[in-house]
């Protein structure tokens, strides 16, 4: 069933693309990008109904500099989609993410990916490649605004305790865009009023509906079985650009969006695992000693670079993950931090057989 989710919000997604591409003959990319980013933060702010009072100045400092990543992130996206098939576009854009795991990476191991998208690149700009470069430029810049997303959206999420922060965001990118985006379409819109109304739909197909649906998978699987799943994008875009829109995909291309998927989903996996691998290592012991690169609770070795994430799920409380160590313990992190390690042979189990975390 998650997955199934998954696959209907990659979809709507790229729907929603696809419908923003079909009326570009009568409004810009700019425009139809400022309606709609101006619907999704009514919608979200109508839902989440944010308070604005009591914050302090590093919760507005990361809410401005998100908001401002979101407008131009979306800019550019349809930019790119305007002279790009949209499962190109898409797999440009999720180099961002991807470098930005290759440059906080120090495993060998990663450098397979990194030659995979690599490979997938020089597929797409190597002499004989068709396609053009002003599309290609589009993509790289709404693939540095993706990286950037990462980062922002992960500090946003730390700086607050519910959906306010991602609302506000939502709010201050609609505010900086749609001054833009009228200035560029606005006699567009008036020569062509019912694109407003095609505006809307983009808006819900491809902002509504996936974080409604990216809020009810995320309480049903981990943030790496999440992330894997949504590296499939670019795939499942170039087969409603082909459906929808006649974007046929050469040999090359599809080549490129493949090694580029496969990374992806390689790096997504491999992210979660590491970044609960760093929270142990760098976690105090109960009695308030660091170790370094042994086990925070028994002091066995490889503590820090032996961890494996068992799984993760998504609670009220945030994100929880089970790690596991060569030396045989099992912690519990909560949004990254460590919490608890969880009950061994002998030890306490909760309800149905599951293992129980002590403080």
């Amino acid at each position: 069933m998650p997955v199934l989710l998954v696959l209907v919000q990659m979809v709507s997604l790229q729907l929603g693309a696809a419908v923003a591409k079909g009326v570009y003959d009568q409004v810009g990319a700019v425009a139809m990008a400022g309606v709609r980013l101006v619907v999704s933060a009514v919608v979200v702010c109508a839902v989440v109904r944010p308070r604005a009072r009591g914050l302090d100045g590093a919760q507005w400092r990361a809410v401005g500099a998100f908001g401002a990543v979101i407008a131009l992130m979306n800019a550019l996206y349809f930019q790119s989609i305007a002279y790009l098939p949209i499962g190109v576009a898409s797999a440009v854009e999720l180099l961002g993410p991807l470098a930005l795991a290759a440059a906080l990476s120090r495993r060998g191991g990663d450098v397979v990916v990194v030659v995979a998208a690599a490979g997938g690149v020089l597929l797409l700009v190597a002499p004989g490649a068709d396609l053009p470069w002003v599309g290609l430029l589009w993509g790289a810049g709404a693939a540095v605004c993706r990286g950037a997303y990462v980062v922002l959206s992960h500090r946003v999420g730390r700086g607050f305790d519910d959906a306010t922060g991602l609302a506000l965001a939502l709010a201050v990118g609609a505010c900086l865009l749609t001054p833009v985006a009228a200035a560029s379409g606005a006699h567009q819109v008036v020569a062509h009023p019912q694109v407003l109304a095609v505006g809307v739909l983009v808006a819900v197909l491809s902002s509504v509906v996936p974080y409604a649906l990216d809020m009810v998978v995320l309480r049903r699987v981990g943030v790496r079985t999440f992330g894997v799943l949504l590296a499939l994008s670019p795939a499942v875009g170039a087969v409603v650009g082909a459906l929808l829109l006649g974007e046929v995909l050469g040999g090359r291309e599809v080549a490129a969006v493949l090694l580029i998927v496969v990374a992806s989903a390689a790096a997504a996996r491999a992210a979660t695992a590491r970044t609960a691998a760093v929270a142990v290592a760098a976690a105090p012991t109960p009695d308030g000693d660091g170790r370094g690169d042994r086990c925070p609770y028994c002091g066995g070795p490889d503590g820090g670079g032996g961890w494996v994430l068992r799984s993760a799920h998504r609670t009220s409380d945030g994100v929880v993950e089970y790690c596991s160590a060569p030396c045989g313990c099992v912690v519990v992190l909560r949004e990254g931090e460590l919490v608890g390690r969880v009950s061994t042979a002998g030890g306490r189990t909760g309800r149905g057989g599951r293992p129980t975390a002590r403080r």
